[in-house]
């Protein structure tokens, strides 16, 4: 596998930017992305079996990594649902695939996004995480327009090791990622 470009472009761009930015002292105070965790809800799934492995055939497909079902923590007898009841997807991702997704994420699934005006920069949760959102899984070219049986979110959620939300902000806002309302 090919050295991701955006791994070298955080080693030879973002940390030195960042330094300079928040006056670290160390390499090892710069934030990093640590993993990208997405998670694939699938409510009809207590109805129909058959749309957890379709969810999770799609995530395998889209992050390149293999998806695993997500169950049920306990019953709730108004939605038909039972403990340890299949009812979404996940996968997390590290490393050189946690990169290669990122630069697709921002290069080609984003930009097809229909009206795309920028990401939330709301979406930090006051410990340096960031989730995003996304509404249609066909944003991804890898997803064949033929097999979609139903039209499903995603949500992304980027863990960064930084301690706070600017911090966090910053590095992604350097990586590239499109955000429409930019903090200042």
């Amino acid at each position: 596998m090919a050295k991701s470009l955006l791994k070298e472009k955080y080693k030879k761009e973002i940390v030195p930017a960042l330094m300079e930015k928040f006056q670290y002292k160390s390499v090892m105070q710069v934030p990093k992305v640590l993993k990208i965790a997405v998670n694939k809800g699938i409510g009809a799934a207590v109805a129909d079996k058959k749309l957890v492995d379709n969810g999770v055939e799609e995530l395998t497909i889209i992050t390149g990594q293999r998806a695993v079902p997500t169950l049920a923590k306990k019953s709730v007898s108004n939605f038909k649902l039972r403990e340890f009841m299949p009812i979404g997807a996940r996968v997390t991702l590290h490393g050189d695939k946690m990169y290669d997704f990122l630069d697709r994420l921002m290069n080609v699934a984003l930009p097809r996004v229909r009206d795309f005006r920028g990401i939330s920069d709301k979406g930090f949760d006051g410990r340096g995480n960031y989730t995003l959102g996304i509404k249609e899984q066909i944003i991804f070219p890898e997803i064949s327009l033929d097999k979609v049986t139903r039209i499903s979110g995603m949500n992304i959620t980027f863990v960064i090791s930084s301690k706070t939300d600017e911090e966090s902000y910053e590095l992604l806002k350097a990586f590239g990622l499109p955000f429409a309302n930019t903090k200042n």
